[in-house]
């Protein structure tokens, strides 16, 4: 299997080039289904480790619906396959330009959850329009024994999030594993409590927002995805998701720009336009960088074809 390795602010991407499942040619709505379905020790053997790691995120290249579209892609982690990833297309984007596929210019891409449009300025530079971003609900509280009653907004961004600011615990890299055990149990109860989308979508992911030691910052955010790990960017779809969460409030205008950084200080430039359906199109620039072109190996004999599985394995 040939493989890419990028990281888009220290998160990082590994986009499939050949060798995944056959998953027909529907819709990517129903591909990306049927890959969580039937082809999980696929994408796990490709996320987990030793090949991978924790943060890594999979970009599985797929032939698109959409003729315009350069490509269509699935993303994945190593613990669900993903609607959208904006770092993910970053990298995408990046790894696209390296392989001599795509040049300057905007381009089309088509995901799970709809076509997203990037602008790849130069080598490592890429601006995502992203699908439209809405928020749902307002101050939704979750409670968790032994840490008490949060308050926070459930909004989509091509995932679902329940975004908590301010943070009650500071954005820093000191308290990783404190935001961490946090946002684990705060998913878990909202799980529980019925908190999710408009349509009983789960939350997959959790915000913290906090502010910036660098005054020109915006705000910095802790980001918790679906394999129990941080998002080492700013998140892409969680940053869409704060923009309308901070539109539905009036924080900030279409066309204003922001700096958003992660919990580790790599920035996203941010911003949006107002969308038909009453949220908002987010605009996301990042920059990626290319770490490896590989050859992952699965020999029959290998214990460890299909990863290591702390909760199995350990």
């Amino acid at each position: 299997m040939h493989v890419v390795d990028s990281h888009t602010g220290g998160e990082p991407t590994r986009v499939i080039l050949d060798s995944g499942p056959d998953l027909g040619t529907g819709p990517l709505s129903e591909r990306a289904q049927l890959l969580a379905t039937e082809y999980e020790p696929f994408y796990r053997s490709v996320m987990l480790e030793p090949r991978g790691q924790v943060a890594m995120v999979g970009a599985l290249l797929v032939e698109p619906v959409d003729p315009e579209c350069v490509t269509g892609v699935i993303y994945f982690d190593s613990e669900a396959v993903l609607g959208m990833c904006g770092h993910g297309t970053i990298g995408l984007a990046v790894t696209l330009a390296h392989l001599g596929r795509i040049g300057i210019g905007r381009h089309k891409i088509e995901t799970p959850v709809g076509v997203v449009e990037v602008l790849l300025s130069d080598p490592n530079t890429v601006t995502i329009t992203n699908i439209e971003s809405r928020r749902t609900s307002r101050a939704v509280q979750v409670t968790v024994d032994g840490l008490g009653t949060f308050t926070g907004d459930v909004a989509y961004g091509g995932n679902w999030f329940y975004i908590i600011d301010p943070s009650p615990i500071a954005v820093t890299v000191q308290n990783i594993r404190a935001l961490t055990d946090a946002g684990i149990a705060i998913r878990e109860a909202s799980i529980a409590q019925g908190v999710g989308g408009d349509a009983g979508q789960p939350i997959d992911h959790v915000i913290f927002q906090g502010a910036s030691p660098d005054e020109s910052i915006h705000s910095r955010n802790f980001v918790l995805c679906p394999d129990d790990t941080y998002d080492r960017s700013p998140c892409g779809t969680g940053s869409s998701a704060r923009l309308a969460c901070l539109a539905a409030d009036g924080r900030l205008q279409p066309g204003q720009e922001i700096v958003q950084e992660s919990v580790i200080g790599s920035p996203y430039r941010l911003s949006y336009q107002t969308g038909s359906g009453g949220g908002v199109i987010p605009s996301i620039t990042g920059q990626a960088y290319i770490m490896a072109e590989s050859t992952l190996i699965f020999r029959e004999n290998d214990p460890y074809r299909q990863g290591i599985s702390l909760s199995s394995d350990i």
